[in-house]
């Protein structure tokens, strides 16, 4: 199985029936689509999936936010993908995405790198847009020779275009998972800064699980994450992060092993009424 899978519906390279059908071919039992601020890929994979019935789609999404001064990606798993509250806290992410978005090729244009506003949506072809369809544009205008480039001159966080976009607070984004019948885990702790300080207040606004089978962790680390984990009563959840942007460096989609028990206990606080 794996919980963290990214498509053309924010910034994947493979549109969700292209990430259904490779996960089919890989033997993959569990797939969660959980793309960025969005829920505009859930439904067409599951459409897609009708046609693998060993293949099992689980709604999700990645809500990007904010604590303490430091960025926090909230997973949200088996969420009501129609949820009216949802769709509209979305819609304003949305919006923020394309106010940041532009900031950034403003400064870009202070910088020398002319990319034009329109080839960067023609690139997000309508998915949330992000900081890899703006390096996308770099790279096809010439600017750069690779994402690396893109990220590492220009736009990753200390880079002189990087803008951080207006984003809601962790425990906003908790609440908005579980108004939508959803169960709310932790992404990536380790790229968090001091991220055990901040689960205290995410469990108390209703974190459920953190991720622990992530992309590159190591034995080591993932038993250290389990054990805190342990100590506040969250469950573990896993992924690939899979975006499909570069086969040489990222993991590849279902190739961070996930224990099947990582689903069962999504499913069971499901049958206990944590959610809807």
């Amino acid at each position: 199985m794996d919980l963290h899978i990214h498509s053309t519906a924010s910034d994947g390279n493979l549109n969700p029936g292209e990430i259904v059908a490779r996960a089919f071919r890989r033997g993959l039992s569990v797939i969660a689509l959980t793309d960025h601020d969005t829920v505009e890929g859930v439904a067409p994979a599951q459409e897609a999936a009708s046609a693998c019935p060993a293949l099992r789609i689980v709604p999700g999404l990645e809500l990007s936010s904010i604590s303490r001064g430091h960025e926090v990606h909230i997973l949200g798993y088996l969420i009501d993908i129609r949820h009216e509250g949802l769709l509209l806290g979305l819609e304003k992410m949305r919006s923020f995405r394309n106010e940041r978005a532009l900031a950034m090729i403003e400064k870009l244009a202070g910088l020398g790198v002319h990319i034009n506003w329109n080839t960067v949506k023609r690139i997000a072809g309508g998915g949330s847009l992000g900081r890899p369809h703006i390096a996308r544009a770099m790279l096809e205008m010439g600017y750069v020779t690779s994402f690396e480039e893109a990220f590492n001159r220009y736009i990753g966080y200390e880079g002189p275009a990087y803008v951080q976009g207006p984003r809601i607070t962790s425990v906003e984004a908790i609440e908005l998972i579980l108004r939508a019948g959803g169960v709310p885990v932790l992404a990536h702790p380790l790229s968090i800064d001091d991220w055990q300080t901040k689960i205290p207040e995410l469990k108390d606004a209703g974190l459920s699980g953190i991720e622990i089978y992530y992309d590159g962790y190591t034995a080591m680390e993932m038993d250290g994450i389990s054990k805190f984990a342990g100590k506040y009563g969250l469950i573990a959840t896993g992924g690939s992060d899979f975006h499909g942007v570069n086969p040489v460096t990222e993991t590849s989609l279902g190739g961070t092993e996930v224990p099947i028990e990582v689903v069962e206990s999504l499913f069971r606080l499901a049958m206990r009424g944590v959610i809807h």
